[in-house]
């Protein structure tokens, strides 16, 4: 089996001197991030690796995260994640190492909502119509794969085992503000 932890790049400044690469977390986003790291904690979720786009905020929201984490993750910032399109995140996602059963990547949408939509083919009707109508900041789409080697990833291939935003996290039922 493999687990895919896909995480949005928590909520970001709209501008920056260094441009969209360079924009960084707002203070909710910060702590939108250190809520998605506690409940994969709790819910003993615990990646093997990391990857994040190299853009500041996903770095940001990737740190923030694996704080909350009882042990060191490894992980590394990706270029290639950076505003990427599903296809590309497809390719990179089948070109991690199998050794890695569990992994935790950070980035943007629309290739993150894309790609967790694309891979989907079972869940709870409700979590994934949620995912499917919007992939906030912050939202973790964990997704299971009844597979040995990563490369063997399909469309429709994964149950979509939980859909969490900060929101729900908080219990608040309202929509989640982009």
């Amino acid at each position: 089996m493999r687990r895919l932890l896909l995480l949005r790049h928590g909520k970001a400044d709209r501008h920056s001197a260094g441009g969209d690469h360079e924009r960084p977390l707002t203070r909710r986003g910060v702590e939108d991030a250190r809520r998605i790291g506690e409940f994969l904690r709790d819910e003993k979720m615990i990646p093997q690796l990391a990857v994040a786009s190299d853009a500041l905020r996903a770095k940001q929201t990737l740190e923030r995260a694996l704080e909350a984490l009882p042990i060191h993750v490894a992980h590394m910032f990706e270029t290639t994640i950076y505003l990427a399109p599903m296809e590309r995140l497809i390719e990179t996602l089948r070109l991690t190492p199998d050794k890695i059963s569990t992994l935790l990547a950070v980035g943007h949408n629309p290739g993150f909502g894309d790609l967790a939509s694309w891979l989907a083919g079972a869940g709870d009707p409700e979590e994934l119509k949620l995912m499917r109508e919007k992939f906030p900041t912050a939202a973790l789409a964990v997704l299971d794969f009844e597979i040995d080697h990563w490369e063997e990833v399909q469309p429709g291939g994964a149950g979509l085992k939980r859909f969490v935003t900060p929101a729900i996290l908080r219990g608040d039922a309202g929509d989640e503000p982009d």
